[in-house]
């Protein structure tokens, strides 16, 4: 019976607005937009047999992978409209459920306690920059009003359903919004996101299609053809998030990928990206506020399968990284104790230096993995111990094997090359990987993610100690400094667009550079170094702002947030953040067990590491300079970034191996390892 309805109402409608187009003689006018959500809706979805409308719209669109992300793990529907509404990431801080039914007040309504949500910070900006332009909009089903509503909640043409709108409205005004509600509906059933995966059955989510396929295709079938199509599945439908759909279109879209600048990425964009798309196709001045891009029509070559492979790789990544960084951390302890153990008896220092240098191996190759073309989380897990074993042989394989630091030199520059060449070539390594970001986590796109910065800075410091130990004084504190500050360029610029690496970074080099320099480190000198470090990423920001909108980075938006005054709300979201991190089972005990042995070894040598630290920073004192600006700017980085532990966490697990590596070959012992039989491993400074 519903179904025939919807079919009704197709039919009604198409006659309606072949009636009044012909009788009033009504001229199509430029800049109309249909933005329709369904929420819940991902690519798997859509089959020619089940959504045929959605299937001809995807045919004939640019289409892309939409991130849903706002404030929580999962994207509520109310959530979803609110981001639309307020053109950034917003939330209605109740339950997460549907939006309100909207109170009809002649022919538009009211959004009860819009005016009253908690969290929904810029609610109402959409609508409030159409009623200053003077635009008309048509708002259909609860969410679409929450989408055009202005900031007192009022809409001011609205419709329950598409079988009220007129023909002669869809000429006239040039926007329309419509609430594709019936997919996730059944998932709503209880008021509530289900916190399960996935609650239908498949015959049950494919009913539930078929209706919200024939609602759009209603809608669809009547639009002016001049009229621009997003299409968008606007939350997710349970307790995983996925990668939505995304559509565009208009000429020129039709094969096309669909992506945007706020992502970097020509197949990615964010519910934000909606608002100003919608914005801009009409003419209308997008608020300051808002922080979405227009969507931008890319390559050729889009494809259901790559967008269903690009979901696929993002929840392969979700199922194995808990899982990884559980392995890593207890991997970490274990090798603590048993190297504590070893080290007391002088006995197996070969196997410890070894293990040392393949741990620390593992984070370079959870990046270089993105090389190989993995499809599985088998291939995957192959693919990261491939690479790590790799990479430590090579370590032990040319000349430098006779070096103590040696081993260190390639893994740490291993480490800064991969993440610095990502960073030059579009960050590819990062996105989908378990040490990196994936993409329907929605917090980075591009750029340098946290973890990455924590092993770009260890990596780079490292490297710069070594050159600095075979040449000391002028030169060595110019090598750290030079590479120390393009490390940070990268990081902080418009590449990598990371702002609290920057203020993290600057004392980590600072501090290396004066201890290699002989200089005694003071609070003092700390603190200039942290207020240079946020001088220079404001100049960052400043100079990011100051381009065109759909220029800039996040880092540029912020700049405008603190403008606009919304960025202590951004501050207190990441402070929150950074402070859970404290309280990880998988992080924090990797920064316990690593200072523990660390200062240990430090205050008791004999009895902690069979003296191989102190004999480490005897060989190196330039090695002793970079480890303590390693620490710095982990703790620093822990402090200002919401990922917090896991930054220390990272610089620690690639730092203190490769240290205890070269105190192990530093040891002027007769069990120390011997890479090579008849080539005996010197204390050498060469």
């Amino acid at each position: 019976m519903r179904r025939a309805l919807v079919a009704l109402a197709v039919l009604i409608g198409q006659l309606l607005l072949a009636g009044v187009a012909q009788a009033d003689g009504v001229e199509a006018s430029k800049g109309r937009v249909a933005l329709i959500g369904v929420p819940g809706l991902h690519w798997n979805d859509i089959t020619q047999a089940d959504t045929p409308n959605l299937w001809e719209l995807a045919r004939s669109s640019a289409i892309g992978s939409l991130s849903v992300r706002t404030v929580g793990g999962v994207t509520c529907p109310y959530d979803g409209w609110l981001t639309v509404a307020a053109g950034m990431r917003s939330a209605s801080g109740g339950s997460c459920g549907a939006p309100p039914i909207p109170e009809q007040r002649g022919a538009g309504a009211v959004v009860p306690g819009y005016t009253n949500l908690p969290e929904a910070k810029g609610a109402g900006t959409l609508g409030e920059a159409l009623k200053t332009a003077g635009t008309c909009s048509i708002a259909i089903g609860p969410g679409a009003a929450v989408a055009l509503a202005d900031r007192s909640g009022a809409v001011p043409r609205y419709h329950a359903s598409p079988l009220q709108v007129r023909a002669a409205d869809l000429t006239t005004c040039p926007l329309v919004a419509m609430d594709v509600d019936d997919l996730i509906r059944p998932y709503l059933a209880g008021g509530t996101m289900p916190r399960v995966p996935e609650k239908l059955t498949a015959a049950q989510r494919r009913d539930a299609l078929r209706l919200a396929d024939a609602k759009a295709g209603a809608l669809l079938s009547v639009l002016p053809a001049d009229t621009t199509v997003l299409l968008a599945g606007l939350s997710d439908h349970g307790s995983v998030p996925h990668l939505r759909v995304a559509m565009l279109r208009q000429p020129g879209a039709q094969g096309r990928l669909l992506g945007a600048e706020s992502t970097h990425r020509e197949d990615i964009s964010i519910i934000p990206d909606l608002t100003t798309t919608a914005l801009t196709d009409m003419g209308v001045a997008v608020p300051p506020t808002v922080v979405g891009v227009p969507l931008q029509v890319g390559s050729q070559g889009a494809a259901f399968d790559r967008l269903q492979r690009a979901d696929a790789t993002a929840q392969a990544i979700r199922s194995i990284k808990g899982i990884y960084f559980t392995v890593v951390a207890v991997l970490q302890v274990l090798f603590y104790l048993i190297a504590f153990l070893l080290l007391r008896r002088r006995k197996g220092l070969t196997w410890v230096r070894l293990a040392a240098v393949a741990l620390a191996s593992l984070p370079a190759a959870s990046y270089l993995v993105n090389l190989l073309p993995w499809s599985s989380v088998t291939g995957l897990v192959a693919g990261v111990l491939g690479w790590a074993a790799v990479i430590t042989a090579v370590a032990f394989a040319g000349p430098w094997r006779r070096r103590p630091l040696g081993p260190l030199a390639v893994v740490a520059g291993v480490t800064a090359l991969t993440l610095a060449g990502d960073l030059l070539t579009g960050t590819t390594l990062q996105l989908n990987s378990v040490m990196g970001y994936t993409a329907e986590v929605g917090a980075r796109y591009y750029g340098m993610g946290n973890i990455p910065f924590a092993l770009l800075a260890t990596g780079t410091l490292l490297v710069a100690t070594v050159i600095a130990h075979r040449y000391p004084g002028r030169i060595g504190v110019a090598v750290v400094a030079g590479l120390g500050l393009f490390a940070m360029y990268l990081d902080g610029s418009g590449v990598g667009s990371d702002f609290g690496g920057v203020i993290a970074f600057v004392p980590g080099i600072a501090v290396t550079a004066l201890l290699i320099a002989g200089k005694r480190i003071s609070l003092v000198k700390l603190a200039l170094a942290g207020l240079a470090g946020a001088v220079i990423v404001s100049g960052f920001a400043i100079v990011n702002y100051l381009k065109p909108p759909e220029e800039q980075t996040h880092l540029g938006r912020f700049v405008g947030q603190v403008l606009s005054g919304e960025a202590f709300d951004v501050i207190f979201r990441k402070l929150m953040a950074m402070l859970h991190t404290l309280l990880s089972p998988n992080l924090m005990p990797v920064v316990i067990a690593a200072t523990a042995f660390l200062v240990y070894a430090i205050m008791r040598p004999e009895q902690a590491s069979a003296g191989a630290v102190p004999a480490a920073f005897r060989h190196s004192p330039a090695l002793k300079a970079g480890l303590i600006g390693t620490l710095v700017s982990g703790v620093v980085g822990m402090l200002v970034n919401d990922s917090g532990a896991a930054i220390l966490s990272m610089a620690l697990a690639l730092a203190v191996p490769l240290l205890l590596s070269v105190g192990i070959a530093a040891l002027p012992h007769e069990d120390q390892p011997t890479p090579s039989p008849k080539e005996p491993l010197l204390p050498s400074r060469a």
